[in-house]
């Protein structure tokens, strides 16, 4: 699943959230976290993903890239 950094960021910010609270709500590593935001990490497991989203109570959509289909 490709994860949509920039999104991530913004929620979570728009929340007040911090990654440290982030981590300890999806129990991953605030590095991890960090460099998902920062699109260093370019795929990731659909649990990953959907944990976040749940975390942050958005749909999974939310913070994913969508394929553009022509």
């Amino acid at each position: 699943m490709t994860p949509n950094g920039s999104a991530i960021r913004a929620i979570r910010e728009a929340q007040k959230l911090s990654i440290r609270a982030l981590s300890n709500r999806t129990g991953l590593n605030r590095g991890y976290l960090s460099r998902l935001e920062r699109g260093l990490i370019r795929e990731t497991t659909a649990e990953r993903v959907e944990g976040i989203a749940q975390a942050m109570r958005v749909p999974t959509a939310a913070i994913t890239h969508k394929e553009m289909k022509p």
